[in-house]
């Protein structure tokens, strides 16, 4: 199970993550939208354990531990993180990818092989910038999955490439219900596509509201001094200025009677 509580990162200016909690079991798809592509980031570096929080927490299997969540997820397609560079051929980034699958699990994968045995043979030739949304989406979570250890898949922003949810939506369902090996898979998106009806958070789900328009907190402080003003005797303030306080009534009764 993936928790994050009150995960917040500090930005130069603003907040680089506002507070946000969620959680999600294996066997879920959960979508959390945001519409800053910054924001999105930094979410997924977080509950991937490739960032550290300025506060709040995030747990694997009920564990504080960075190195856990960190063995237990795979990023995956992050801009300017991990996407797959224009020039690179689906071929070498396969390779790339599979050398970095610790040894002990990779065994004897080579990009040949692992090519055919997933179906991506049609595809091997091209340029990583040719593929289209959907492909890319299933090579590149294949290739996550590769690791036998990797039960949570973090997805940022793979709307990006198309605005149209069934371009990527189907295949995060497709892993994240695939009953021989269910898995976690949290996605960070710019929206929630209308017929979806599954889980949904929001990024900055648990920061704080701000005070609303003419409430105590955000009143003028010039206010309180005018409200005094209404109800203060009359000449009392002519007087502390140093002017002279308008007659009152009293006052020009004992003139006239002079």
């Amino acid at each position: 199970m993936l928790s994050a509580r009150q995960l917040h990162a500090k930005g130069r200016r603003d907040p680089l993550l506002p507070s946000t909690s969620l959680s999600l079991r294996r066997g879920e798809l959960l979508l959390v939208t945001g519409e800053r592509q910054a924001q999105r980031t930094a979410l997924a570096l977080l509950l991937s354990g490739r960032m550290k929080a300025t506060s709040g927490d995030v747990s694997w299997d009920g564990s504080p531990r960075t190195k856990q969540l960190r063995v237990a997820s795979a990023l995956v397609d992050s801009p300017g993180v991990n996407e797959p560079e224009e020039h690179l051929s689906v071929r070498d980034l396969v390779t790339e990818d599979l050398a970095l699958i610790p040894r002990r699990y990779r065994g004897a994968l080579l990009s040949g092989p692992w090519l055919k045995v997933n179906r991506f043979e049609d595809i091997a030739d091209l340029w990583t910038e040719q593929l289209e949304p959907r492909r890319r989406l299933e090579l590149l979570t294949a290739l996550a999955l590769a690791n036998p250890r990797t039960d949570l898949l973090v997805v940022d922003s793979p709307d990006r490439h198309s605005a149209e949810g069934l371009t990527w939506l189907p295949r995060l369902q497709e892993l994240a219900y695939d009953a021989g090996r269910p898995l976690a898979v949290v996605a960070a998106v710019s929206a929630v596509p209308g017929w979806w009806d599954g889980p949904v958070a929001a990024i900055g789900n648990d920061a704080p509201e701000p005070a609303p328009a003419g409430s105590a907190d955000s009143s003028d402080p010039r206010d309180d001094i005018q409200a005094n003003d209404a109800t203060a005797p009359a000449g009392k303030h002519a007087a502390e200025a140093g002017q002279d306080p308008e007659p009152t009534k009293t006052t020009l009764e004992t003139e006239v009677a002079k």
